[in-house]
């Protein structure tokens, strides 16, 4: 069977006994879609009559958010999927005008259309499928060729399954009172609203909380995405996406999914943002955890004679997949950190090396643990080029570098026996450029060839892995020489704090130190591989294992010469 890119699934099953079919109908549309999977509610829907059948509207009840939620927290199992439930004929009951009679725009029109609608003789019944086909061609943009495909024809008549009737979903709206709810009242609507975050990689917790607020707003939504000062405190902050990306990607996700409404999406960049001054807001959709910020943008509205705004506390999404130091919600946190050890960019080709000899390039900030990483490599089989060894060898009397060095700064570096004073040496260069540059001018390109050298060495014996372990390595351009860049990053607070307690620095002297180097961010900015120390060191290591193998499995399949 043929697997399209993107799919239309419409859903004609009444919701209360959809839910107990759900899993089954996301993980035969996931087998049939690979990249985007839109759904279309439309309970009760018959595609078996002569007549064209019209799209009708859906009230929004707490059962139909419940629903919803439902949906995306077991698309959560196909994260291949790029899952957006189309809210267009989803009203509330202050809002319920005839629906557009134009044909939706879709971001990725649909090549194929799938149901659930059940014919009565269990087959691929075709004139079911023209129907479908009809329908979808008259409410979205599709592809010309559009295909049709009804789901579970086995099933015989369309009598929903003994026992799934009742089925009781999730409460997604936590109530503000204990004032219990029916699950048919209807939810209402509201003018304008907002609602915040980081939404770095949207994922299904993101798009159920921006669907509670598209549904709640009949006009305009405003959204705060994160943005500077805020996203300092986020877990592995070099691997966010960056701020024009993540508004790309939500902004072509809430115009798919209700393009009548107006969206102002702004940068957030203190814990108020809009909701604290907009006097015209009158709603905030909030997470479990950020409820507490909710009522803290409330009590800033009073204090400057504001009406407080309605708070919609939405529940978590349970990742249940989660692994040991991941959070155990749908968490883009979680994302990045799976991101660790894998290829973030293509390799370099470097045609000049020998082919069946790969290289990589490992960096990172002062005291990000790059050095252990390049000892758990070399556990793996891997050849360590340090960098600093090199650098010792080349200031040693003799040398290449020592009579360079000893030309361009002076007798008065060196100890009493002849040996570079690198302190005395460091503390010439230190915080001056101009003399800096003459430093590393004279020492680059010398470990450039010493490092060269141990290549050579490493393929005499052998190697079929390279690792040049070098702080600088990016600064000296000695990327030109590796095809893969591996960076190693930490917070900057544990990294002032390492190397504290490694060299006995002041903290003062410690961030000055990182001042002079290359931030985790420009570093990651040029990497194809980032790892991260942060954790245990068992989780280190099956860090490096994980990366290690998919190098493997790289260098395998590297076609030859490359």
């Amino acid at each position: 069977m043929a697997v399209f890119r993107s799919g239309l699934l419409v859903l004609t099953t009444p919701l209360t006994s959809l839910a107990p079919r759900l899993a089954p109908i996301l993980s035969s549309a996931a087998r049939l879609v690979n990249h985007t999977l839109y759904v279309h509610l439309q309970p009760g829907m018959s595609l078996g009559g002569p007549a064209q059948p019209q799209s009708s509207p859906v009230q929004a009840t707490f059962e139909v958010i419940d629903f919803i939620t439902h949906l995306y927290a077991g698309a959560d199992v196909h994260r291949h999927l790029d899952v957006r439930i189309l809210l267009t004929n989803i009203r509330t009951k202050s809002c319920l005008p005839p629906l557009p009679t134009s044909v939706q725009n879709l971001a990725h029109p649909p090549e194929v259309v799938l149901t659930d609608f059940q014919t009565l003789d269990g087959s691929q019944y075709n004139p079911a499928k023209q129907q479908l086909e009809r329908y979808a061609t008259s409410c979205y943009s599709c592809c010309p060729q559009l295909s049709s495909v009804l789901l579970y024809p086995d099933y015989g008549p369309a009598v929903p399954p003994v026992g799934s009737l009742g089925v009781h979903l999730p409460s997604t709206i936590r109530p503000t009172s204990p004032v219990a709810r029916s699950a048919k009242q209807p939810v209402r609507g509201h003018q304008r609203g907002a609602v915040g975050g980081t939404f770095d990689r949207l994922h299904n917790a993101h798009k159920v909380l921006l669907s509670v607020a598209c549904i709640l707003a009949q006009e305009q939504l405003v959204v705060g995405v994160a943005d500077k000062d805020l996203l300092k405190s986020k877990l592995l902050p070099e691997l966010l996406q960056p701020y024009t990306e993540r508004v790309e990607h939500l902004s072509e996700f809430l115009v798919d999914i209700k393009p009548s409404l107006t969206f102002d999406i702004i940068p957030l960049l203190d814990p108020y943002g809009p909701a604290g001054s907009d006097p015209s807001l009158e709603f905030l959709v909030v997470s479990e955890e950020t409820y507490r910020g909710g009522m803290a943008v409330n009590r800033f509205r009073l204090e400057n004679n504001l009406e407080e705004l309605t708070l919609y506390q939405i529940q978590l999404l349970k990742d249940l997949n989660h692994k040991e130091n991941e959070e155990d919600k749908v968490s883009s946190s979680s994302f990045r950190q799976q991101m660790l050890g894998n290829l973030l960019r293509p390799p370099y080709k470097r045609p000049e090396l020998p082919p069946g000899f790969y290289v990589i390039g490992l960096t990172g900030i002062s005291g990000s643990g790059k050095s252990s990483v390049a000892q758990r490599l070399k556990g793996l089989g891997a050849y360590i080029i340090d960098s600093d060894h090199l650098g010792h060898r080349a200031y040693a009397p003799g040398g290449p570098a020592y009579q360079p060095v000893v030309e361009a700064f002076g007798t008065d570096i060196l100890h009493k026996d002849g040996i570079i004073n690198r302190k005395v040496l460091g503390s010439r260069v230190f915080g001056n450029k101009k003399q800096l540059k003459i430093l590393t001018d004279i020492m680059w390109p010398v470990i450039a060839k010493l490092a060269r050298e141990e290549m050579d060495q490493a393929m005499a014996e052998g190697k079929r892995v390279c690792v040049i372990d070098a702080a600088m390595l990016l600064e000296a351009g000695w990327q030109n020489m590796v095809h893969e860049v591996w960076t190693v990053v930490i917070p900057e607070t544990e990294a002032v704090r390492r190397i504290m307690e490694r060299d006995g620095l002041s903290e003062a002297a410690a961030q000055s130190r990182l001042q002079n180097q290359m931030s985790g961010q420009q570093l990651v900015d040029q990497s194809h591989v980032v790892l991260s120390t942060m954790w245990e060191p068992h989780i280190t290591q099956r860090q490096v294992e994980k990366a290690w193998a998919l190098l493997q499995k790289r260098i395998a399949e590297a076609p030859s010469g490359q």
